[in-house]
């Protein structure tokens, strides 16, 4: 799936709920994943499935559960929030891997495999995007 037809779903409530209730594709997954700063080893984690999962993902052409859907259409809109925020995806990357204090002196990254984790980094992300830095 192209870059601005994943931007034009990130922006869509309606789509994404329908998306994640259909289940994201491995297709629209490998735009997701391309388009980050995530090993596929990080999204297992991330999505609570075993080390070789994902290339029986790929192989067998399988979507994503519900839950694994909506984990893996917030993160993508993190990423793209980051991207934005940081004006390009390896920015992004070096704060993802930063020891970060406003977040408890851990790296963002460690906190993407709970919805509150999540939320917690998107809040940091905004705040950033406010310029309130403390």
């Amino acid at each position: 799936m192209k870059a601005n037809i994943l931007d034009k779903i990130l922006h869509d409530n309606l789509e994404l709920i329908g998306l994640s209730r259909r289940g994201v594709d491995y297709a629209l997954f490998e735009s997701v994943v391309s388009e980050g700063p995530f090993s596929l080893n990080e999204w297992n984690h991330f999505l609570h499935l075993p080390k070789d999962a994902l290339q029986n993902y790929a192989k067998e052409g399988k979507s994503f559960s519900t839950f694994q859907s909506e984990r893996i259409l917030e993160i993508a809109r993190l990423q793209h929030k980051g991207a934005d925020i940081f004006g390009n995806v390896e920015n992004f990357t070096k704060w993802m891997n930063a020891d970060i204090i406003a977040l408890g002196n851990v790296q963002p990254k460690t906190l993407l495999d709970n919805s509150f984790g999540i939320s917690l980094v998107n809040a940091e992300l905004v705040r950033i995007e406010h310029g309130v830095l403390a």
